[in-house]
């Protein structure tokens, strides 16, 4: 198949957790359950300090409709709600849940549901209530992306299971051992669309997890696609190009071309949401790195924090760097083990001083590499550059920040070790800012 513009090929280092199956890790003492899992409107709680609740419970909502509720991963008492540390946002308002060791499902949990006699007006509608969000890292709520506007007409899915990411094998064990789920939740997906075109997108170094697939949806009109493995293989924008050779526009989203992508985990929760009635408490994840004893691919309940990860496999066997929340290209460093898994946590990497690179960030050599290698056809070099400057607006205007999708490849590229993506993650918040001010003015 074509391949896309630009991209790396990083060593993947999936050879430590590629083969171990899905293990479920135990309960831990407590739950520490962010209220924000999702993009979108804040939700807010409605339990308070001293309540019983159950697993599956709902514990917080907002009538938004761009938002996602949360539910109570363990049964027990809400000891505290309170600011806790966030993988992304720094801190949040968080519900802490003291486990009670009876585990026990709220009321109406589990339900057995035929999905093929609902229409796709009421799974639309459990979707929404099992607060369902993008587990590839994004987390934008699912029920959402699958209610585009009347005037964009979708004929296309498309299922991420490129997982292209170092390290991460979460999706690639989901593939062998939740097939039958991934099937559902696909075809379940694609009749709320309204939609008989599906592609599943993997790439070829899972040989494995495409023989399943593609014996899983024989007879089915989606067809498994072995896709050239190079990072970030896995953008949205990526796949659409590469599967349909469409192209979404500057500052548009995969439904101005009529597409829809939704990821590997993201389908496992729409089937069990759907057939079950089950929320969204519980996720795998890829616990991996250098300074990890025993890495490990585990199934984890929404609040458990890293250090009941890291604990799940024997704890460190050498002496701990950085701590990575996601996989090395995109993921968030960590300052602490006490950050809670969310929704959209799909791994947890404890890193060595061999896997880290501490060289010392000097000045643009004006080599070009970064441009070579960027997928989104951007100039990372001035983006940095004018971030650096803090000319925010400049780079916005003349030179497409927004379209950068920070991968990392530039980062990865660059000699001059340049912290590039992180001057263009700065750029961009501080033209939200700003465009916030001006919001605020207009109000006014």
């Amino acid at each position: 198949m074509k391949s896309f513009h630009g991209g790396v090929h990083p060593d993947d280092s999936k050879r430590y957790t590629a083969a171990k199956p899905i293990e479920t890790a135990p309960l831990p003492e407590k739950v520490i359950i962010p209220l924000r899992q999702h993009i979108g409107a804040p939700v807010s709680p409605i339990v308070k300090k001293g309540d019983t609740v159950k697993k599956g419970q709902l514990i917080a909502q907002s009538d938004a409709f761009v938002s996602g509720n949360v539910h109570a991963s363990i049964s027990g008492k809400v000891l505290e709600i309170a600011d806790y540390p966030h993988s992304v946002f720094g801190s949040c308002m968080s519900i802490v849940i003291e486990n009670d060791g009876q585990d026990e499902w709220v009321e109406g949990i589990p339900v057995q549901r035929q999905w093929e006699k609902l229409d796709p007006k009421e799974l639309s509608g459990i979707i929404r209530e099992a607060g369902i969000v993008g587990m590839g890292g994004a987390t934008f709520p699912t029920h959402v992306k699958l209610a585009p506007p009347p005037d964009k007409k979708i004929d296309t899915f498309i299922l991420n299971a490129a997982e292209c990411e170092p390290y991460l094998t979460a999706d690639y064990r989901a593939m062998l051992e939740y097939t039958d789920k991934i099937v559902t939740g696909v075809l379940i997906t694609m009749k709320v669309l309204g939609v008989s075109t599906g592609y599943v997108g993997v790439e070829d170094n899972k040989p494995e997890a495409v023989k399943a697939l593609q014996s899983a949806f024989s007879g089915t009109q989606v067809k498994v696609v072995a896709l050239p493995t190079k990072y970030p293989q896995g953008a949205e924008k990526m796949l659409i190009k590469v599967l349909t050779d469409r192209e979404v526009p500057s500052g548009g989203l995969p439904m101005d071309v009529a597409t829809v992508v939704q990821n590997v985990g993201t389908v496992i929760a729409i089937s069990d949401a759907v057939t079950k009635g089950i929320p969204l408490i519980e996720r795998v994840l890829t616990v991996s790195g250098s300074a990890v004893k025993e890495p490990k691919n585990l199934l984890m309940r929404v609040g458990s924090t890293f250090a009941d990860a890291l604990n799940c496999c024997g704890g460190l066997s050498s002496e701990l760097v950085k701590i990575i929340s996601g996989g090395p290209m995109m993921g968030f460093a960590q300052s602490t083990v006490d950050i809670p898994v969310i929704k959209g946590t799909s791994g947890i990497l404890f890193l060595s001083q061999k896997d880290v690179n501490n060289s010392k960030e000097s000045a643009c050599i004006h080599c070009g590499r970064c441009v070579e290698v960027c997928p989104m056809g951007l100039n990372p070099s001035m983006l940095s550059i004018l971030g650096e400057r803090q000319l925010y607006e400049e780079a916005k205007d003349e030179y497409d920040l927004l379209d950068c999708m920070e991968c990392g490849s530039c980062v990865y590229q660059c000699p001059a070790k340049r912290n590039i993506v992180q001057y263009i993650r700065y750029a961009k918040a501080q033209n939200a800012i700003q465009a916030q001010k001006e919001k605020a003015k207009v109000a006014v």
